[in-house]
């Protein structure tokens, strides 16, 4: 949990954790458990812990990571990021989007959520060139960005965000619900890869009761 937020962005480098008894309380183990834990993320270069004064997140490079990018997180806060692909189809666009090799994408879309609570939709189209095999629906879930970079060979380096309201798609299925008046949090994304090219273009469609939008930086 706590390695995953802070991929996500939700703890930030430098932050200090709250005092191990609080924190074991609050999250219901032992605190000889949570030691354990915090020791494995010390390990892993994402932790450190000063004698006498805390645990410090160590997360320097957040954009590198998983969720680097990720800017969802419940209305109370945090929230561990997963999805489910609903479909994945391969389409021309015929003039709407303006990127790519060709005139060729694949559309993916799906339910994102945080605790396991559907809070989102998405709809992303990639450039069809970064893959010489059909993608495959059950690969596509939890994050794209690892599967593009373990998978395709390139990573998401650079993203730009345009946010307004709007009203979720007519695709969404019924756990998100079926309130076709309600206006949803709506996100355009442009994405470029490493090397400066447009890979993709998404939308995200969240639900303001349960979501909120954040970014930040320090």
């Amino acid at each position: 949990m706590l390695a995953r937020e802070i991929k996500a962005g939700i703890l930030l480098d430098g932050e200090r954790l709250e005092p191990e008894r609080h924190m074991a309380k609050r999250l219901g183990i032992a605190v000889g458990t949570l030691r354990k834990s915090l020791a494995v993320l010390v390990d892993n270069g994402m932790l450190e812990r000063i004698q006498g004064s805390g645990n410090y997140i160590r997360n320097v490079d957040v954009n590198n990571t998983i969720y680097g990018f990720f800017r969802l997180e419940l209305i109370a806060g945090g929230g561990l990021p997963s999805a489910t692909a609903l479909s994945v189809r391969r389409k021309t666009n015929s003039g709407y989007l303006s990127f790519g090799v060709k005139d060729d994408y694949y559309r993916i879309r799906r339910t994102r959520y945080l605790n396991d609570v559907p809070v989102a939709l998405e709809e992303i189209w990639l450039d069809a060139s970064y893959s010489h095999e059909p993608l495959s629906k059950q690969e596509l879930s939890d994050s794209l960005y690892q599967y593009y970079k373990e998978q395709l060979g390139f990573w998401i380096a650079r993203v730009e965000d345009s946010i307004s309201i709007k009203a979720a798609p007519k695709w969404r299925p019924s756990e998100v619900g079926k309130d076709s008046s309600k206006q949803w949090g709506y996100v355009e994304r442009n994405s470029w890869d490493q090397q400066g090219r447009q890979a993709e273009f998404s939308k995200t469609w969240f639900d303001t009761k349960k979501t909120r939008y954040v970014a930040r930086w320090k």
